[in-house]
């Protein structure tokens, strides 16, 4: 073989072994911030009642059984593997381990599987492309579970996807994926239920003010206007003409994503091409 031939073979691998590992690295940066726009995590602080939460994040309930959680002032969380829809935990040895550490340090452990329907805010997540994982650290909701005393309970849930595939997956393909273990909570928690008590009060004033007089007037007020739609095509201008402004605007350069409250819309180039 000529020599100028191996040497741009050297350099065509050469080349290859650099942007590959940067394609990876890029997709998983990638997913992550859309993944951290869908899941808001929790800042935590303390005062002087220990542990707290500074900012809340977004609620998520527990669908299945199985996660081992700790104090929130241990040292480190435990890990639950989630895989094929099973929730894989913490085998004994781990926890062994990880109690016998704590009684080096003059410490308890304390352990505690989180119940189906428990709440808790997502406080970390990281992607890992070559491992196929998606790592959540998870904190107790405490106030959602009127949990008293506080314990904040926290824990760390590895979701293990096939090999080679979450290279390749769409953000909403890994969201339902943590869906079937960490549902994003509608109700809203006690926020919901001072808004729902708020819309309440309001509604029942008007109603009572619609029954004083001019109820044919009101009727006729109260007509719901038209659902506003999105099309695929459609711009950036005629999507926030159409529902407003977003909550959140994820820019990848030729791709964007506006989060709203109930979807997230994808343009390319600048138009829809995807709505979720």
């Amino acid at each position: 073989m000529p020599q100028s031939f191996r040497a741009v073979i050297s350099g065509v691998v050469l080349l290859a072994a650099i942007i590959v590992p940067s394609l990876a690295s890029a997709q998983a940066v990638s997913l992550q911030e859309q993944l951290a726009a869908q899941y808001k995590p929790v800042k935590m602080g303390s005062d002087s009642n220990g542990a707290a939460v500074v900012e809340a994040g977004t609620i998520l309930k527990i669908q299945k059984g199985g996660i081992l959680s700790v104090a929130y002032g241990d040292a480190n969380a435990l890990a639950t593997k989630y895989q094929d829809g099973t929730v894989h935990s913490p085998n004994a040895l781990v926890s062994k381990g990880f109690g016998s550490l704590m009684n080096k340090v003059g410490k308890t452990q304390t352990t505690a599987l989180m119940q189906v329907g428990t709440k808790v805010y997502p406080s970390k997540i990281a992607v890992d492309l070559q491992k196929d994982q998606v790592k959540f650290s998870i904190v107790a909701c405490d106030s959602c579970n009127n949990t008293s005393p506080t314990t904040f309970n926290k824990a760390d849930v590895i979701f293990q996807f096939a090999k080679g595939s979450l290279a390749t997956a769409s953000a909403g393909q890994v969201e339902d994926t943590i869906a079937g273990l960490l549902a994003i909570d509608d109700s809203g928690g006690d926020q919901g239920n001072n808004q729902g008590n708020n819309n309440g009060q309001q509604g029942g004033n008007d109603q009572g003010n619609n029954q004083g007089g001019g109820g044919g007037q009101a009727q006729q007020q109260a007509a719901p206007a038209e659902p506003q739609s999105i099309e695929k095509g459609q711009t950036t201008d005629e999507v926030v003409a159409a529902i407003g402004q977003p909550d959140k605007k994820i820019n990848l350069g030729a791709k964007q994503i506006y989060v709203y409250k109930d979807i997230k819309v994808t343009f390319m180039n600048g138009k829809v091409s995807d709505v979720q």
